[in-house]
């Protein structure tokens, strides 16, 4: 089944035009990667599919166009967006942190068991339930950014950049995160600058250069594309 559809999609900033006609697809249960410079639209193709910024075509989340919902809606729906700056309350508690991402949700026994998965997923975050966000690092401050979008319990992750800037010890936590919740069957939209890291995660990539799809195909592929090797293997 296909949870998210995007077609011909079409972003203006001040008239200049940020993505030209793009269409992707994550069907249900899948790892889908969008890889590609600084610049190339990819934080802006997620801020379209979260009801942040007006839109030209198509964008579908289980056959409902997101124009036509808030973003409340589309949260409740269970479309989550991790932005790249993370949005953490910075003097909250990790603990109190992760209660925001439940915030929608009324199953109260559910948001306990999904607390303790948080929990289990970012052991870091469980010894650390009483600090305050401003005061963790970098690292920890993006796992506690995944926990509480997991808190929202998505149907669809949408991950933006989620290894920016980080040591490559906490990039193997992040790395190792995304597979457990991958066995547990969700359905995870990878933005990745870090071309390495998306393809061995994601199932299929799509390459966005310049607003423009240039490259799509299954990640094993994409792997052993010249271009692709080329420009982006191992640049983080």
């Amino acid at each position: 089944m296909t949870l998210l559809s995007i077609e011909d999609l079409r972003v203006s900033y001040n008239g200049a035009r940020v993505i030209d006609g793009i269409s992707i697809a994550v069907e249900e249960g899948e790892i889908v990667g969008v890889i590609g410079p600084n610049g190339a639209g990819k934080t802006t193709m997620l801020n379209a599919a979260s009801g942040f910024k007006a839109y030209e075509g198509s964008i579908s989340f289980r056959d409902t166009e997101i124009a036509e919902l808030t973003e409340r809606e589309i949260v409740r729906r269970g479309l989550i967006h991790c932005t790249e700056d993370r949005d953490l309350f910075d003097f909250f508690s990790v603990h109190e942190n992760l209660l925001m991402g439940a915030q929608f949700r009324e199953d109260r026994e559910a948001v306990e068991r999904d607390f303790e998965r948080v929990y289990e997923l970012f052991p870091r975050l469980d010894e650390r339930r009483k600090q305050e966000a401003h005061t963790m690092s970098g690292g920890e401050q993006q796992m506690l950014a995944i926990g509480r979008a997991l808190m929202s319990d998505p149907d669809l992750l949408m991950l933006d950049e989620p290894t920016l800037g980080l040591a490559p010890i906490i990039i193997e936590d992040i790395a190792e995160a995304i597979e457990q919740l991958q066995e547990s069957g969700m359905t995870i939209l990878l933005v990745e600058q870090n071309s390495t890291f998306a393809m061995n995660q994601a199932e299929r990539l799509y390459l966005l250069e310049r607003g423009e799809i240039t490259r799509s195909g299954e990640a094993a592929a994409l792997k052993e594309d010249e271009y692709i090797r080329d420009a982006y293997i191992g640049v983080v």
